[in-house]
This record gives structure tokens, sequence and C-alpha cells, in this order.
């Protein structure tokens, strides 16, 4: 049984405390689904993932995270790496510069969600070197790092609806 979707965006959270008990392996896989199945420019689906559950590459993982603690912690820690030559084969520069990072961030979004209906915690971690990162998990040169997503189940008390601007302040309708 999963979670509606408005609840999954009304309560999501980042989670940086996990449980050590391992994701079972189809429950990874309909998280890598969600991923795949984000909108992309053209349809190029411009995206790479690779899952480490490995704890030395997660330890390293964490390093290039500038020292992030929980990355090493968190059960699964999937890296979502960017094809821009891919997106720059149909839309030339702004598909390298601009698309292929709104079509992995769509992806990222889409597991971030199907993480929260599953019950599993996640956090997006952006802050990392990007080459290290990109070596740690041998990504081939034409493809670049652009999101970490931990993955686990929480240990954290779940605390209540988080605090956001409202529509009016942030959204203008033109008729």
């Amino acid at each position: 049984m999963t979670k509606d979707v408005f609840d999954c965006m009304r309560e999501s959270r980042s989670v940086r405390s996990f449980k050590p008990d391992p994701i079972p392996e189809p429950t990874l896989t309909r998280i890598l689904e969600a991923a795949c199945w984000a909108p992309s420019a053209g349809n190029l689906q411009p995206w790479y993932f690779f899952a480490v559950k490995n704890s030395k590459a997660k330890q390293q993982l964490a390093q290039a995270c500038f020292e992030q603690r929980y990355v090493a912690e968190a059960p699964v820690v999937v890296v979502i790496l960017a094809d821009p030559a891919r997106s720059s084969e149909r839309y030339g520069e702004r598909g390298a510069q601009l698309y292929c990072l709104q079509d992995t961030a769509a992806a990222a979004q889409n597991m971030l969600l199907a993480a929260n209906a599953l019950g599993l915690g996640a956090c997006w971690v952006g802050a990392f070197d990007e080459v290290k990162v990109q070596q740690i998990v041998e990504a081939p040169p034409r493809l670049r790092a652009v999101a970490i997503i931990c993955l686990g189940y929480s240990i954290e008390q779940t605390p209540g609806i988080k605090e956001r601007l409202r529509v009016a302040e942030v959204a203008k309708i033109i008729d």
C-alpha cells in the first residue's frame, strides 16, 4: 500500500538518520522506476543512476560530500548523473547546460516521492565534489553528477507539517 501523492509532498522532509535495515530489492527497483517515469525534454531521458550499497563506496561518497556522515549510514545512496551530450544532440548548448539538469532534477523528485510513498526516508544531497563522486562510482566521463539521494528507513520522529509560504505569496495567475 502506498500513500497519496499529495500526502507524500506535504509530509516529506529530509531524513538524515537511518536504520541499518536493507531496502528490499523490489522496493529499490520501484524507486528507480519512478525516477525513469520523470518527464524529460524531447523524452530523451538523459539520466543514469548508480545505486550504491557497498560500505566502502558509501564512506568515500560521504567524504566527497564534505564529510556528511549520514551519506555513509544510509542503506542505499543513489548517485544521479546527467548525460549532457544526449540533450545537446537535439537541443544544443541549452540542452547540455539546462535541460539535462532539469530532467535529472525531475527524476530525483520522483525518487523522493516514491521513497516516501513506500515508507522510506530520503535526503537530497547537492553539496559534493562532482569529480570525486564520478570517480567513486566509475561513471563514464560523458556523465555529470547532479544529485545524490540517500535512502533508508528513518529513525527520526515524524514532526508536524512543515512550514511553507502561501500560494498567494509565490504565485500570480495571469488571465
